[in-house]
């Protein structure tokens, strides 16, 4: 049972105790996940800060490459804390660098802060950037499904890339455009032109790699972590159009959070790296 107003929803449990849905509000934010979702918990938790000076070089047999179909784009939705595009994986391919096997791609989505100077998930030496994607792939060479791969520590493949203020991106707006037909909570809107998953990654950039967790619940620790080094520019007219989407549906009135109803902070804080190895690729 799920009721949008205030982002509550009741969870089946022994002492029939109600639980908030989770989100970035005081009330239901990062801090709270772990209440339900004990992998929040754990070791090997993402987002991180990286710091370039302590990072061993990856030794990688392979280059990463990757191959999208455009056409297989299929919609953008609401969830009630970010945008995320749909893809259909056929024909997809993500391989070498650190990876075994062909990973690929499920879904991208992205992370954003109320201003341009804060945003991201991962941070590099401490400096956060107005926004991160998240292009999500999964196992296809040892697991027979995403939720199959989600299960295991080499399952998924997330690959990172920070935005920062600047020209507007004419690939990424293809999402832009629909987001006024989704400003509400569970709406649904197509793709209407192809759009090329390839052109939302930064050209002759290396990257950082490690292991971690997804970074939303229920936090599972079964991401291979690739986060390029160079960011992508956005224009700050994009980054407003994602601040304007509404955490609740459009038959609800307006929770009363400090956001008032709209996804203006949806990024995670970072957590402690712990004994991980964070490696970094020059390709």
């Amino acid at each position: 049972m799920w009721c949008c107003r205030g982002r509550m929803k009741i969870i089946p449990a022994p002492d029939e105790k109600m639980a908030l849905e989770w989100g970035y509000c005081q009330t239901n934010g990062p801090e709270t996940w772990p209440q339900c979702y004990p992998d929040a918990a754990g070791q090997r938790q993402s987002p991180i800060d990286i710091n370039p000076v302590d990072l061993q070089t990856l030794n990688a047999n392979r280059k990463l490459e990757w191959r999208y179909v455009p056409e297989n784009t299929e919609d953008v939705t609401n969830p009630g804390y970010c945008w995320k595009v749909h893809v259909k994986g056929e024909g997809s391919a993500l391989t070498g660098g650190p990876l075994d096997g062909k990973y690929v791609l499920e879904q991208f989505h992205c992370h954003w802060g109320e201003t341009d100077d804060q945003g991201s998930e991962h941070t590099v030496n401490g400096q956060r950037f107005a926004g991160e994607l998240h292009l999500v792939h999964w196992n296809s060479t040892k697991y027979h499904s995403f939720s199959e791969a989600a299960k295991h520590p080499d399952g998924l493949c997330v690959l990172g890339v920070f935005l920062k203020p600047g020209k507007k991106h004419y690939e990424l707006d293809k999402v832009v455009a629909q987001l006024p037909k989704i400003q509400y909570k569970g709406e649904t809107a197509r793709i209407q032109t192809p759009l090329n998953p390839a052109l939302l990654l930064p050209e002759n950039s290396g990257y950082y790699t490690y292991q971690g967790s997804l970074t939303t619940p229920p936090c599972s620790e079964c991401v291979i972590w690739i986060v390029f080094k160079e960011p992508i520019e956005v224009s700050h007219d994009q980054l407003a159009a994602f601040r304007r989407l509404k955490s609740y549906c459009g038959e609800d009135s307006c929770p009363a959070d400090e956001f008032m109803g709209y996804v203006k902070n949806n990024f995670r804080p970072t957590l402690p790296i712990g004994k991980r190895e964070v490696k970094e690729c020059r390709q």
